[in-house]
């Protein structure tokens, strides 16, 4: 479960640690981006799947999903985690990491895809 400020990253073995350390350092351009502030968990869902596909059959590298910082109020930020449990369970995303303060630091994610 990640809190507000917690870094969210996955890396597939098959991404070599340059690779990696590229992502994590924000140096990919992004060639898409999608906002899901303000959507509801049931709504982000269907918004992450639709945009995850366009974003393949364009054959994107990384993309960013800004899924914000959670709630003003303490607690756990709900589009964080249902955004960082979805992209581990598909087979297209290679790895993730929270973007450097510039790109939205943990409010946001660079994803790295398969090209197909």
């Amino acid at each position: 479960l990640l809190l507000r400020g917690d870094p969210s990253a996955f890396r597939r073995e098959r991404v070599n640690a340059r690779t990696w350390q590229r992502l994590r350092r924000g140096q990919f351009a992004v060639q898409d981006e999608l906002d899901l502030h303000g959507a509801s968990a049931l709504q982000a869902e269907t918004m992450l799947a639709r945009f995850l596909a366009e974003a393949v059959a364009a054959g994107y590298g990384c993309v960013r999903i800004i899924h914000g910082k959670g709630s003003a109020e303490p607690g756990v930020p709900v589009l964080k985690n249902l955004v960082d449990r979805l992209l581990r369970q598909r087979g297209e995303v290679l790895a993730f990491h929270s973007a450097p303060p510039a790109q939205g630091g943990t409010g946001a994610l660079l994803v790295l895809l398969a090209r197909r």
